[in-house]
């Protein structure tokens, strides 16, 4: 008992030890350690403040692992010894209740033998008893044989008691050994729970520590090679909560990856109409926004006559097909929307000048007819007053949202560049673009398309890991069997992930996945590096993620790969 209660002592002083030093705990030395950096100076500077926190969090950890090891034993010793003593407690409980019925039944024999030994001395005289018997020593050996009898008795007794009495004793000591190891086990326990969680803390903040030392030693590579880490702030909404970084920052367990793509289905030609609509939100004219997106501003020609319409035959050029051009919301401020006029006049015009039809839908240019009959009245004024104004020798392409970068201009920024902060100088993020920056996860671009059973694009690290291992056996063989495992939707007989993982292992295979760095370039994702080690193109990652990930999730970019990889 003693040694458990010094036991005890010397937890009590090492919980108090270890609660005083996360108290004051070296972490709050690492406020300056963030995973993003603006150039190699301030790369290193950071990592170095990680590095340095890790080291303290390491010295403060290690040492203490090892105590709660041993609290963690005595734990379980007084868990073992209470049990002991239960067994034992029920042990001494039967010999008591045995005891009680021995001490009855000899109380009783003694009992009987007295009295029956006094009755007889009580009414035969003496001296009567001598003569009839015929000598006094016969008298005196049956007197002795009495007395020896009930002497023996009262020593039988008195043996049973003392035993009892010391199994009492025993008994008592033994339940308030109990009650004592029982207190000390729930305090050690309430002790050991704190020092566990204080650990599982620091250790979680170690890997995100670890996860800021990995992204910064690539932030630096991507620095030294010309490339950037992009960073991208948390008000951006894209049309579905859930695929927006806000939704995904706000909603996704901890731990999750998702895969957001810098635009989505455009060919990234010409001009961005978000881009437009957000040139025009600072104070840009609709000349101006021409002059950026396609270098030259627009002169005037005579686009009087027709123009042949997949589907609706011949009309009049101005005043009844541009009137019905449905690519812009009439909505948008009167800039942007004179600068998409100009666009798609210059774009209709080669077909209308060659003689020959143009379709009607995303393939040339949205047409509707019903809106021709009765255009907008801040569409109609935007045709009208740009009349006849058309580009020259150069096709007028345009979408929707780029990803703030456009192979025929470059950056689509307020400074015209780009760098880890491109998507908050951005036009389209100006503009809120639902596009801009997404992850996606139904089957089509509309929102309301097929999602494959899924609620979200969200990944766990085991599901991110599988989708590395595809890419990793993608870019040394063509194995057909790397398809989603939601079987539901795309069938086949893919690889479950313990398969996959196999396969893999020859090619550098993992897995989990503990940190992603992703480096950029001019529009382009040039690298993808996984846990520090694992180093894949932007295009290696692109086919695997759009081969394997499960359900829809996809990287819906043709020609280019320009995405960035979250971790919560």
């Amino acid at each position: 008992m003693k040694k458990t209660f010094l036991s005890f002592l010397s937890l009590i002083f090492l919980i108090f030890t270890f609660n005083f030093l996360f108290k004051h705990p070296p972490f709050v030395l690492a406020e300056d350690c963030v995973s993003t950096c603006t150039n190699l100076l301030d790369c290193q500077t950071k990592m170095e403040s990680c590095q340095h926190a890790w080291d303290l969090m390491e010295q403060a950890i290690k040492p203490h692992e090892e105590d709660l090891r041993k609290m963690e034993t005595d734990i379980a010793n007084f868990q073992k010894r209470i049990k002991q003593i239960e067994g034992e407690l029920f042990i001494k409980e039967k010999e008591i209740k045995k005891g009680d019925e021995n001490l009855a039944a000899q109380e009783e024999v003694l009992a009987k033998r007295v009295r029956h030994f006094y009755i007889r001395s009580y009414y035969d005289n003496p001296l009567v008893l001598i003569f009839s018997k015929g000598s006094a020593a016969s008298f005196l050996r049956e007197l002795a044989y009495q007395r020896a009898v009930t002497n023996e008795d009262k020593k039988k007794i008195t043996e049973i008691v003392l035993y009892l009495k010391d199994l009492e004793t025993k008994k008592q000591q033994l339940e308030t050994e109990k009650t004592g190891l029982a207190s000390i086990k729930a305090e050690t326990d309430k002790r050991a729970e704190s020092v566990r969680k204080l650990l599982k803390e620091a250790t979680s903040y170690q890997q995100k520590l670890e996860g800021s030392i990995s992204s910064l030693q690539t932030a630096i590579l991507a620095v030294k090679s010309g490339g950037f880490t992009a960073s991208v702030g948390d008000s951006e909404l894209a049309d579905d909560y859930n695929a927006s970084i806000k939704g995904f920052r706000e909603s996704a367990p901890s731990g999750s990856f998702a895969v957001f793509s810098f635009g989505a289905y455009t060919h990234r030609k010409g001009m961005s109409q978000y881009g437009a609509r957000g040139r025009a939100g600072q104070g840009k004219n609709y000349r101006e926004i021409l002059r950026a997106y396609y270098g030259k501003e627009p002169v005037n020609k005579d686009t009087g006559g027709n123009i042949s319409v997949s589907g609706y035959g011949s009309m009049e050029f101005e005043t009844t097909y541009l009137y019905g051009i449905a690519e812009m919301p009439s909505t948008w401020g009167t800039d942007a929307l004179k600068a998409q006029a100009v666009a798609a006049r210059s774009f209709a015009l080669r077909y209308k000048q060659n003689g020959t039809t143009i379709c009607a839908d995303e393939g040339c240019q949205v047409f509707n007819k019903g809106k021709s009959n009765n255009p907008p009245s801040s569409w109609k004024q935007a045709v009208d007053e740009t009349r006849g104004q058309v580009l020259e020798d150069v096709v007028t392409y345009y979408s929707s949202t780029t990803g703030g970068f456009i192979t025929t201009m470059g950056w689509d920024t307020t400074d015209g560049s780009g760098g880890s902060n491109f998507f908050d100088k951005s036009y389209e993020k100006l503009s809120g673009s639902p596009w801009a920056y997404k992850a996606w996860y139904t089957k089509g671009y509309d929102v309301n398309s097929d999602k494959c059973g899924r609620s979200n694009p969200w990944l766990t690290a085991s599901d991110l890991a599988d989708i590395v291992n595809a890419a990793l056996v993608l870019k040394n063989t063509n194995d057909d069997r790397i398809t989603p495992t939601t079987t539901s939707c795309w069938g086949g007989n893919p690889y479950n992930q313990d398969e996959l993982r196999n396969v893999a292992r020859q090619y550098g295979g993992i897995n989990s996945v503990d940190s992603v760095s992703v480096i950029q370039g001019d529009g382009t994702t040039n690298e993808v590096v996984i846990n520090g080690s694992i180093r894949l193109s932007g295009a290696d990652f692109k086919k695997g993620f759009n081969l394997r990930a499960p359900g829809y999730l996809k990287i819906p970019q043709s020609g280019f790969s320009f995405f960035n990889i979250e971790k919560k």
